[in-house]
Parts: structure tokens; C-alpha cells; sequence
């Protein structure tokens, strides 16, 4: 490696974990989730080797999110579903990305953006089936529908898609989230409307719940190699984790029983010991909540990380085991290789998977493995 930290991302698994999970669930469409720059493992890099997967949508939080995608040469199906008030719709819709909407006011806006490029905007309705976020409330579907026919066949714009969330809070609230969601979709059909895709689920009901797979499901979490279940491992799930945050030992320092170790001296060495530093903290992502709880691997042996986790390092102990400056550290990465998971990290600050890898700065270079992948 080069430079003392590094998330180095397999491609390769995040084609396999694709390909594996359109096997297993089987829908006519499959979109891959790649917010929040790739869930911490880069969008555009992600978004390639999903595609070489099976995946044939991408799906983004934001209108920003999806023109970066386009700047990177990605003419893949994009849907958008979070919107600032003054959203650039007009942008939007010349790149042709799909916008989510939420609204009769942001159905209005984006027929007057599209009408004034002589375009159609494709649009998907998000309908709130219970998250209580964003989405078209209950009491607002018939309007809102028969309002996006109307401007449908006027041609100002093309509904492609009706989509909402799952809360995953229990089986109960799901199947009244699904119960719901096709109450929607019957009022849609009412109203004139055919859409071509319908979805509720992500990862976790995409894989366990198959009455909440419709046309499309929106796979985030998982196509990353990581469980979104606490019943079952990335292994039982016939995934593999793709990235691998390391970096290199940047001193060695021995002390005496009864030293005190980084701020607050949360922890004394209770006899003579050995300290690794790591040059990675929180400002990179490393969780300050996993202090004295969290595990690393430095030359294939575990060891646990001691004292407070600070904004740009961290303190192992490494009891006798001989470590040198610049042997390579493994916080998190596949458990298959002997190395603690991203779940393992979760855990230790009380958190959960998704938090770990998208926490994870820029001021950690990615580098990428298989890029054939791509």
C-alpha cells in the first residue's frame, strides 16, 4: 500500500454480490443503491460493477448525486428521490435522470421545467406507506395521482414508477406497509396510470419478504457484501465484503505497567506492554464510540485498540508480539481473510454496518481491486 491509510475496494465482489442476489430474488428489475458516494466505496467505480452484475438501475438520494454519475460517463437509468425546495429539475430531466417525487407542488414543477425544454420529464411517485418521511401522504394519493395522469397525458411528463419504503420495524408493520403500498398502486390504476416499475423493498425485505418485491427492489446494503440482518453474516448471505480499511503502524512504543494511553486515560497498561499507533481516527471515520472496545489485525494477529480513539489515531496493544513501524494494520474487511468485519466494528460502537463503511472520509484514498470488473 501506499501512503499510511487506505479502503481498498473490491469490484469484483461487489459484480459477484450482484449477480448472486439477482439469482436469489429473482425480480425483472434490479437497482443498485450507490448514495452517498457508493455507500463510503465511491459511487462511479460502484455503480460500474454493479451494472456488470445485472443490476439495470441505479438509484441516488439526491439530484447532485446523480449528475456526478452522468459526469462520469454513466448512462445507466438513475432515480433521484430527495429533493432541495429549489431543486434543479431542468438539469435533472436533461440528463435523464428519473426523479422521485413526494408532492403535487414538485409534480407541477418539474412539468413547468420539463415543459420549458420541450421534454418529458420521467418521473416516480413515492407514496408514504408509514416511515412518516418523505412521500405523497395517504389522505393526498387520489389528488395526487389523478393529477400526474392529467399532466401524463398531456405529455408533459411520463410516470415510469410508484415506489415507497419499508420501515423493517416488525412482519406486522410491513405486511400493513404492503397492504397499503397496493391500495396506492389500485388508486394509480383508477387514475389512468400504468407504471412499468413498482418497488418497496431493500435489501432486508428483498431477501425475506417476497410479497414486497414487485417489479423492482433497491439493493443497498448488500451488494457492498454486508448483512443487513443481525441473524445472519455476510457469509450465510453468500456475500463477500468489499472493502478493506487498512493502514500502517506509525510507531511502536513501550511502556511501563501503570501508563496512561491517549486523552482521558481511559486506559493504563496493567503491566509492561507494548503500543502500536495507528494513524487513522475519527476525522477519517474511525468511530470514537468503538474506543476500548474494537479489535485490529496487524500481521494476521488480533489485537484491541486501547484508550481513546482520537481525530487522527488510535493506540493498540500488542502485547509481546513483535510489530514493526510500517507493518500493515486491518481494522475491518472480509472475516473470511482472519480479519474483524465491519459488523465487528458495529458492535463495538453501537452502531450498525451501513454507519461504518459510509462514515468513512475522503481523506482515505480508495483504491480499487478488479477493475475488470468495471
Amino acid at each position: 500500500m501506499t501512503g499510511y491509510r487506505e479502503a481498498v475496494v473490491d469490484l469484483g465482489a461487489v459484480t459477484a454480490n450482484v449477480a448472486h442476489l439477482r439469482s436469489v430474488i429473482g425480480t425483472a428489475h434490479t437497482m443498485a443503491v450507490v448514495k452517498a458516494n457508493g455507500y463510503g466505496h465511491g459511487a462511479a467505480p460502484v455503480a460500474r460493477a454493479a451494472l456488470a452484475g445485472g443490476a439495470d438501475w441505479l438509484g441516488v438520494a439526491d439530484i447532485e448525486e446523480a449528475l456526478e454519475l452522468r459526469s462520469a460517463g454513466i448512462r445507466a437509468p438513475i432515480l433521484a428521490w430527495l429533493h432541495d425546495p429549489d431543486a434543479d429539475w431542468a438539469g435533472a430531466i436533461a440528463a435523464d435522470i428519473d426523479l422521485g417525487l413526494s408532492s403535487a407542488r414538485q409534480l407541477q414543477q418539474v412539468a413547468d421545467a420539463a415543459e420549458s425544454l420541450g421534454r418529458t420529464a420521467s418521473v416516480q411517485i413515492k407514496l408514504e406507506t408509514g416511515l412518516s418521511r418523505n412521500g405523497v401522504h395517504e389522505s393526498e394519493w387520489a389528488p395526487v395521482l389523478t393529477l400526474a395522469a392529467e399532466l401524463e397525458r398531456a405529455g408533459r411528463l411520463r410516470v415510469r414508477g410508484i415506489f415507497s419504503h419499508l420501515s423493517n420495524a416488525s412482519p406486522a408493520d410491513d405486511t400493513e406497509a404492503i397492504a397499503r403500498f397496493d391500495r396506492g398502486l389500485a388508486l394509480a390504476a383508477a387514475a389512468g396510470l400504468s407504471p412499468e416499475l413498482t418497488h418497496l423493498a431493500a435489501s432486508a425485505a428483498a431477501l425475506r419478504l417476497p410479497a414486497a418485491r414487485y417489479a423492482m427492489v433497491r439493493l443497498g446494503i448488500s451488494i457492498y457484501g454486508l448483512s443487513p440482518f443481525d441473524d445472519a453474516t455476510s457469509a450465510e448471505l453468500g456475500l463477500v465484503p468489499a472493502m478493506t480499511l487498512r493502514g500502517r503502524v506509525a510507531a511502536v512504543r513501550h511502556v511501563a505497567a501503570g501508563a496512561g494511553v491517549s486523552y482521558d486515560y481511559t486506559w493504563r497498561a496493567p503491566v509492561d506492554s507494548s503500543l502500536a499507533l495507528v494513524p487513522l481516527g475519527y476525522a477519517d471515520g474511525v468511530p470514537r464510540q468503538a474506543s476500548g472496545c474494537a479489535r485490529v489485525s496487524i500481521a494476521g494477529r488480533p489485537h484491541p485498540v486501547v484508550g481513546r480513539i482520537a481525530m487522527d489515531q488510535f493506540v493498540v496493544s500488542v502485547g509481546e508480539d513483535l510489530v514493526r513501524v510500517g507493518d500493515e494494520v486491518v481494522l475491518f474487511g472480509d472475516p473470511a481473510a482472519g480479519v474483524p468485519s465491519a459488523d465487528e466494528w458495529a458492535h463495538a460502537a453501537g452502531t450498525i454496518n451501513y454507519d461504518i463503511v459510509t462514515r468513512i472520509g475522503r481523506r482515505v484514498p480508495r483504491s480499487y481491486r478488479n477493475p475488470a470488473a468495471e
